[in-house]
């Protein structure tokens, strides 16, 4: 089943920004008949554009004939100032779109009836996306993951009625909605992040409530409710009763489906095991494998398919996975942890470890990961706002070293953990990653990789 080449035919759209979203969606776009004109404002970026699209890329001078704005997540239209195209468009009252906005509207224009779910919150959507997405196929449900995680929306293909597309959505994205309605949707938590784009915590809110957009009573949202903030919008939503709202949580707190001793439950009882899990560990994963499971029920899996996913999921990359064990000293890459929130999640695992962070700071630094600072014996510091970590650490009393690089780091941690009977070696850096690297990915892979080396080292050292 394939998307028509005419399928748009007569839809003429205007593309900003041609990194992975840019370039996916201009191809895609063509192949379904639609007409473009292309552009990012990096010479560099125009320069890789595929020779197919080369006779495509123009400056916009102007938007008179254009259907809409295509504009890549991170390109702001708003905060903290709007793209110049950007104002173009304002000035035409054209709609700025994302490229799962375009993907929704091509499956329902194909007509398929393949159902639709949209998962956010500021940490765990990935776990979740990619953990549903295992629950379905393990249950022989047609289901693709993609959207702000792994391929752009528009690369992934047209699913017939049978078919789920499971797709994760940052702030960037829900803010460029206009028809998109997701048949289940998914607030996993909200804490700060973003603010620059959206201004305030208030901004940073209203960006995330638009994955409730145009629900109905047939359809469902999930809600995590272990943040104030999170909880409000489930009571709020319950008022309104204009769809399902099911609450979520990782622990033994009120809500639909819970978890107590490592056990999902509803009011029904236990619906599966996680000590069967090994892949998800920690209250944070508890809560994602909650929210899974409640919208895994509502796709029609039972207690014997959701229980049989768990425990074959194999975790994803970069958020928590094991690259080595080194002499009694294992290696954890935890380059997903962007900010405080979510390196807090991995600190919790680890009753005594050597942290490795740094990169660039987000704007609430890392003072809230005070609790867990007794379990670092020691934290080695890289990239750019090494300093700025290093003041928090200062004050808290944490060892620490500024070793400004990965390939420093990883040595560096070895050798102290090894002489200190230190059982873990944790990468989760509570920072971005663009100072010294392309993505959080690249980060992720150069630490294995110096892991590996390491190993190879040590190998050889004791052939010797």
């Amino acid at each position: 089943m394939n998307f028509s080449p005419t399928l748009f035919q007569n839809h003429r759209y205007a593309i900003l920004g041609l990194g992975k979203n840019g370039i996916v969606a201009a191809e895609r776009l063509l192949a379904i008949g639609s007409t473009i004109q292309i552009w990012d404002d990096q010479e560099k970026t125009r320069n890789a554009v595929p020779a197919e699209l080369k006779s495509l890329i123009a400056p916009f001078d102007n938007l008179h004939d254009f259907d809409a704005l295509v504009m890549s997540p991170g390109i702001p239209h708003h905060l903290p100032k709007p793209h110049p195209v950007a104002q173009l468009a304002f000035q035409r009252n054209l709609p700025i779109l994302s490229d799962a906005e375009l993907l929704y509207r091509a499956v329902k224009a194909s007509g398929s009836k393949a159902r639709f779910v949209a998962i956010t919150g500021t940490n765990g959507k990935s776990t979740t996306t990619v953990l549903l997405t295992h629950l379905l196929k393990e249950a022989g449900i047609p289901a693709v993951a993609g959207g702000n995680l792994g391929p752009a929306a528009l690369a992934l293909p047209l699913l017939e009625d049978q078919g789920v597309y499971v797709l994760e959505m940052s702030s960037y994205m829900l803010e460029r909605f206009s028809q998109f309605t997701a048949d289940i949707s998914c607030l996993l938590n909200i804490t700060p992040d973003h603010l620059e784009r959206h201004g305030d915590i208030q901004g940073y809110i209203e960006a995330k409530h638009h994955i409730f957009d145009h629900q109905n009573l047939n359809q469902l949202a999930v809600i995590g409710v272990e943040d104030a903030i999170c909880a409000t919008i489930a009571n709020e939503l319950k008022q309104q009763n204009k769809m399902q709202v099911k609450t979520i949580a990782g622990t033994n707190i009120n809500a639909n489906i819970w978890v107590k001793d490592y056990l999902i439950q509803d009011q029904h009882g236990i619906i599966a095991d996680l000590t069967k899990a090994r892949f998800l560990p920690g209250d944070h994963n508890a809560q994602n494998a909650a929210a899974a499971t409640a919208m895994a029920i509502h796709l029609g899996l039972n207690q014997e398919q959701i229980q049989s996913g768990l425990s074959s999921y194999q975790g994803l990359a970069h958020r928590q996975r094991p690259v080595a064990n080194l002499n009694n000293v294992t290696f954890i890459n935890d380059s997903k942890a962007t900010n405080a929130d979510a390196a807090s999640k991995a600190l919790t695992c680890y009753d005594e470890l050597v942290w490795i962070a740094g990169g660039l700071a987000k704007s609430n630094g890392i003072d809230e990961l005070a609790p867990y600072f007794p379990r670092i014996k020691l934290a080695l510091l890289i990239g750019k706002d090494a300093p700025v970590l290093e003041q928090t650490l200062k004050h808290y009393q944490v060892p620490y070293r500024i070793v400004h690089t990965l390939e420093h780091a990883v040595p560096e941690a070895y050798q102290y953990a090894q002489q200190n009977r230190i059982p873990t070696v944790l990468l989760s850096p509570a920072c971005a990653s663009f100072d010294q690297f392309s993505s959080f990915e690249e980060r992720g892979d150069r630490f294995a990789e110096l892991v590996m080396q390491l190993s190879s080292s040590l190998s050889e050292s004791s052939k010797d």
